[in-house]
């Protein structure tokens, strides 16, 4: 499979990936696949062929979800991605082919593993966004999109709210590992670092420049 028209942002938490698809897709008239973008596909998931992305979806008590262990959740994050990446080898396709999507650009915000890109399409269609480790889990609950602030506050309806959020914290530091950073960093894509000063206009003229989109 060849995606010509299809570019791809992966890395880690807090780096700016969804911001860039929006900003990307807007600029060029093009079509934003953006994060979590393959829950459209959740409602008809078979519970046995996706255990992990129909978890959520089949969940009766979410506190459930912020009780689990650090290696269960990174176990189910693991998981997550797996699946997605099938949903998401499904999903791209059917996007090309729709016709008023024909000739567009396509930008996601992808759960695809490296090595499938690799696969799928050359450098030029993918970019790494990485941020510090530190930086992602510190300010993992300062974002005020609403999933991470239903997960704030399950947290603090907890008999022990301290003890949740530690545990939660620990969660992220795992996910958001140097080990995971240093992967991303050496994959052999080429990478954006987070960078405070750096405005989305900035950001958005070097992605256009690894993609080679530019004006």
């Amino acid at each position: 499979m060849v995606f010509d028209n299809v570019y791809f942002i992966t890395g880690l938490a807090y780096a700016g990936k969804s911001t860039l698809v929006k900003n990307l897709a807007l600029k060029h008239g093009g079509i934003a696949l953006e994060e979590n973008y393959h829950d459209a596909k959740l409602s008809g998931l078979d519970a046995k062929e996706y255990p992990n992305l129909t978890y959520t979806r089949d969940l009766v008590d979410w506190h459930d979800f912020i009780r689990r262990t650090p290696d269960e959740y990174v176990g189910w994050i693991n998981g997550v991605k797996k699946e997605c990446e099938k949903v998401e080898l499904q999903m791209i396709p059917e996007v090309l082919e729709t016709p008023e999507n024909k000739g567009k650009k396509v930008f996601v915000d992808t759960n695809i593993c490296i090595d499938t890109l690799k696969e799928i399409t050359d450098k030029d269609h993918v970019i790494v966004m990485l941020a510090d480790p530190e930086i992602s889990v510190k300010r993992f609950f300062d974002r005020p999109d609403p999933e991470k602030q239903f997960l704030y506050k399950l947290m603090l309806e907890e008999p022990d709210p301290a003890a949740a959020l530690a545990n939660y914290r620990v969660i992220l530091e795992r996910i958001n590992s140097k080990e995971n950073y240093d992967y991303y960093l050496n994959c052999g894509f080429n990478v954006i670092l987070r960078d405070d000063a750096r405005t989305e206009e900035e950001t958005v003229r070097l992605a256009e420049k690894l993609f080679k989109i530019g004006d």
